[in-house]
């Protein structure tokens, strides 16, 4: 008999210093994706069900996908949840104001 998994386990991120600015703008380029930034901004971790975004699963998971290889998020298991959480600090330090202001554009 197995029980279920409660430790949580984070998914491989880039390192602060092996983050690429064309990377970060490329996954912060799709609408989609940048909703999902600014909802991880205005409310910290959320697990990937949370978002209520009007997209098929699978296509979720790749948006996901791109953010985390980006190194824009972070994404840790919890059980079977993925909870996500935006790397704020990371990004800030690599890329001073960025993403305040792609924040800042997209709500305007």
């Amino acid at each position: 008999m197995t029980s279920a998994v409660t430790e949580s386990a984070a998914l491989v991120e880039a390192p602060p210093e092996e983050l690429e600015l064309s990377a970060v703008l490329a996954a912060l380029s799709d609408p989609i994706r940048l909703q999902i930034v600014a909802q991880l901004a205005a409310q910290g971790e959320m697990c990937c069900g949370a978002f209520g975004l009007p997209i098929t699963k699978s296509t979720c998971s790749h948006h996901f996908r791109v953010l985390r290889e980006a190194g824009v998020i972070e994404q840790r298991m919890v059980g079977k949840n993925r909870f996500n959480v935006l790397r704020r600090d990371e990004l800030e330090r690599q890329f001073p104001g960025l993403l305040g202001a792609v924040l800042h554009a997209h709500q305007a």
